[in-house]
């Protein structure tokens, strides 16, 4: 009687009939999450000399004069 009376004979499962979907989508969502984390925190990983550091090399590859060096040192430590 009841089955005719609603006019679907689901039982039970019907009314969870729409959470298929809404499970897949939120399962992707969660997919995509964390692989645009996982790309975040590696790029915030990624090594950067300081200031001092490229000051150092560019006065080692000849970039740059003693008195310059010195000077910009002095101005970094300020």
């Amino acid at each position: 009687m009841m089955r005719w009376m609603w006019g679907w004979d689901g039982g039970w499962r019907m009314p969870f009939f729409g959470l298929g979907p809404l499970l897949f989508i939120l399962i992707i969502a969660g997919i995509v999450f964390y692989f645009v984390r996982q790309i975040r925190t590696t790029e915030s990983r990624t090594y950067r000399p300081s200031a001092r550091e490229t000051l150092d090399h560019r006065y080692a590859s000849g970039e740059i004069t003693k008195e310059q060096y010195d000077q910009m040192k002095r101005d970094l430590a300020v």
